[in-house]
Formats: C-alpha cells, structure tokens, sequence
C-alpha cells in the first residue's frame, strides 16, 4: 500500500489532509466498545520466573489453553516442533468481545507485535494503532472484497487471521505465534491477583465513570485498571498514550506475579492459571507451549522494552487515520526482521516508550 510521508513534520493532523483512494467500510457492528484490553496475560506470565520454575506448573498452564489456527499461512514462520530458538515474533491480540453482550461483536483494540530476541533474553512490545491505515486483503470466502481501512476493522471481518496477513503484508514480519485475549481473562487475572501496582504518568480523567488518576504510583483493583486502561481522549497524546500504558500494564502484572511467588501459593496459581486460561486463545503451530515457556524463562520484567509506531494523524476523506511515517516505520520493521532492534531503539529514542 502507498501512504504519504510525513516528512521532517512529525506532528498530527497539520498541513492539508492528504487524499488516499480507499474503498469505504461499513462493519455491520460498528458501535461504541468498551473493553480496552491489554494484548496478553500469558506474556506477563511467561516473563515471571516463578511460573517456570516447574515443568508440572507449566504443563498445567499448557493443557488448560485453548487453540485454534490464529495465523493465516503466508503469515506464519516456521517454529519447529520442540526446538525452540528465537530471534521470535508473536501476535498479541485484545479482543473487545463481551460474553454479555456478543451480538455487538468484536474488534482487536488492543494489538502488539511481540519480538524475543535471537538469545530469547529481551523482549520488545511494539503497539499497532488500532487506526493505523492499511490495506485489509480481500476475503473470498467471508464476501469480504478487501478494502484500505484502520486495522481493527480487520478482526472484524475477518479475525486473528486477516490481522495477522494484514500486518505481515505491511511489515514483511512472519510470526512464530498468536494469541488472543478477551475481557474476562484481563480481569479475572488481576482480581486473583488482588490488584497490580501501576503508575500513572500523567493525570488522566475516564470519560466513563469520571474517576481520576493523578501521577504516581498506587494499587489498582481490577476495575481500576480497565478503566484506566481504556482513556485515551484526556491524554495529551491520546490513542499513543494508552498504547505507553498498556505495555506499561504488562510489565506490572508480570512484576506482580514474580513479587507474589505464586509457587509458595498453589491454590491462587491454579485459580490464575484457569481464569486467564478459559479467555486466552493461541496458536503455535506445531510447537509446545511447555517448551516455549522454558525457552523464554529468562525474560523478566526487567527485560521488556516499549516501542511506539512511528506514525502520524492525518484527515483523509474526513475520517482520522494514524498513517506510518517514513522512513522510520520500514527501518522498525527490517529492524524486527534482522533482530537488530536494540539498535534502532538506541538511534529513536523518541519511539521508546517508559514502561
């Protein structure tokens, strides 16, 4: 797809809206969603040492996981069967799907592009704007005839899959694996947790049930978390803002559970394991998720790494749209490609998110 460049202005929405020729969406479901969901529990579980410190913990978490065929097969790598090596990229999705209400269908709020490293000891989250413009293919057999939409209309119209062969043609990234999560695994998982310790970077006021966050460190329970989780409007720098704190959501749950030492408590472990369990779904081909999580067992907290898109807004047909910039956002994705993203990071600073 062609998509203007932003040149040396890397502010939104100035200039004169470019015009991109675009077939028109209208999802069938296209009213407001609530759920903000952050792009995976299983991460901040992988990431916490003390959930692979025993193969039997970990085969339990692995019979308990639902799977399905999440990647469309021009966009899967090839991870064999038991061998796993990294350099590793993983679709991460957030699903807004609510079991109370499913009529109103679904759409990935949330998605993350996860990439372990060639030594699998680093761990980069780089966020999707869910209004990034692309180029959805076409889906025969769902009479969906392609179009140039936001990316979150692709999970609509076509799941995990058409996410996953949307980015890879955008990208040029194969991933090893997906998952998807709804809302129930984000907060069944924090509740058995008694809360997650976040830290607001900015005073942030929800436009759902006026609460305020001011700056600083506190304890959320489960439902002050989505809710903080969900704002973007009263961020300064709305949607990339609650992309910083989604990623920075990942990194405290997997800190709480390392700092809770869920071993020593058998009966909340399995209580956690099963809440995210019975709302996760993934996909790892042939690969055992057992010996993933043993792979990556040395990945902390410590070693994950926030990445914003380098993107930018823009008017187009009067819809807002984040378009990629170039050409920082191809460099990102060779960079990802080469296992060579701690080099990019160091030379864009400005991309790298505090978490």
């Amino acid at each position: 797809m062609s998509v203007p460049s932003a040149g040396s202005d890397e502010s939104a929405g100035t200039g004169n809206p470019r015009q991109v020729t675009r077939h028109t969406l209208t999802p069938a479901r296209c009213r407001g969603r609530r759920a903000v969901l952050v792009g995976l529990a299983i991460l901040a579980l992988v990431v916490a040492a003390g959930l692979v410190a025993a193969r039997v913990t970990v085969q339990l978490y692995d019979r308990a996981v639902q799977r399905d065929v999440l990647l469309d097969p021009d966009a899967r790598a090839t991870m064999p069967g038991s061998t796993v090596s990294g350099p590793l990229n993983f679709l991460l999705l957030g699903s807004d799907k609510r079991r109370s209400n499913p009529a109103m269908g679904q759409r990935a709020d949330t998605i993350i592009i996860a990439h372990l490293t060639r030594e699998l000891d680093h761990a980069y989250l780089i966020s999707i704007p869910r209004d990034l413009l692309v180029e959805i293919p076409a889906q025969p057999g769902q009479n969906f005839p392609g179009a140039s939409a936001k990316i979150n209309a692709a999970f609509e119209y076509g799941g995990a899959q058409l996410v996953a062969s949307t980015l890879s043609n955008l990208t040029g990234i194969r991933f090893d694996g997906a998952a998807v999560i709804d809302f129930a695994g984000l907060r069944a998982a924090v509740k058995v947790l008694g809360g997650v310790r976040m830290c607001v970077d900015t005073r942030t006021v929800s436009i759902h049930t006026g609460a305020v966050f001011e700056k600083g460190c506190r304890r959320m329970d489960s439902a002050q978390v989505l809710d903080y989780l969900r704002q973007r409007d009263s961020l300064p720098d709305g949607d990339f803002g609650r992309q910083r704190h989604q990623q920075q959501f990942i990194k405290a749950l997997a800190e709480e559970v390392r700092r809770q030492n869920l071993l020593l408590h058998p009966i909340k472990l399995d209580r956690l394991i099963r809440s995210v369990a019975s709302s996760l779904v993934v996909d790892l081909g042939s690969a055992s998720l057992t010996d993933l999580l043993f792979a990556v067992r040395g990945i902390t907290e410590q070693n994950l790494t926030g990445i914003r898109l380098p993107t930018y807004y823009d008017m187009i047909d009067n819809i807002s749209y984040v378009v990629v910039e170039q050409p920082r956002a191809p460099d990102l994705f060779a960079a990802v490609r080469t296992d060579t993203l701690a080099a990019w990071a160091g030379a864009n600073r400005k991309w790298v998110n505090r978490i």
